[in-house]
């Protein structure tokens, strides 16, 4: 079945129905507030991990695959993968698509990203579903900096924001090597792919510093 980019209800804020775009069980009727831990100094997988209000890990992500492309799985909290993060090669945009479980099959692609256009002072990424193979209008956009950790997501070109990142600082997670934000996410709004587009904005900073 081909997924459908969300309607927003008239408020602006919560969308008319949840719009599982990786699966169902990542859309709560709530605001979701998620901690994200990325491992500065560390060359080995899983530099990122994912925690609720309570602590519990929600996700992790393994790293760097030793491929030509850049590669990275985000995992539940029991360490099955979810979805695949592969980064296409040859691409002017820093075209980034996503896959089901770890396959990398055009059949198992959920969505693809790339940059809105090739030089930019700040963020500004356009998310595509699978099924909007024209690419005209997208179905997300990412707007913001992410050296500052300050991103909003939005739903289309619409601006319905439907999840926020701010940045945690604090003295211990500097001398600790560990960067630390936060992620809120709008009720509906499916979780676990807004996580899987903060992997790729990790991605694409990575290769503007490289």
């Amino acid at each position: 079945m081909a997924l459908q980019a969300p309607t927003p209800s008239p408020s602006g804020t919560q969308f008319a129905s949840p719009v599982p775009i990786i699966g169902p069980q990542y859309c709560a009727p709530y605001p979701v507030d998620l901690a994200i831990v990325r491992k500065v100094l560390t060359i080995s997988d899983g530099n990122f991990v994912v925690t609720d209000v309570n602590g519990t890990v929600v996700f992790k992500v393994k790293g760097k695959i030793l491929t030509i492309r850049d590669r990275r799985v985000l995992l539940d909290g029991a360490g099955n993968p979810i979805v695949t993060l592969r980064q296409k090669i040859m691409s002017a945009h820093d075209r980034w698509q996503v896959f089901r479980g770890e396959s990398v099959k055009e059949s198992d692609l959920i969505f693809t990203v790339k940059r809105s256009s090739i030089l930019q002072l700040k963020a500004k990424l356009h998310v595509f579903l699978a099924n909007n193979t024209k690419e005209d209008v997208c179905d997300f956009k990412v707007e913001g900096s992410w050296l500052e950790r300050s991103c909003v997501i939005y739903a289309g070109e619409s601006s319905s924001i439907i999840a926020q990142m701010h940045k945690k600082l604090t003295v211990k997670s500097v001398l600790i090597g560990k960067d630390n934000f936060s992620v809120t996410i709008y009720p509906s709004v499916d979780y676990a792919f807004i996580v899987a587009l903060v992997v790729i904005l990790d991605g694409i900073n990575h290769d503007d510093v490289e």
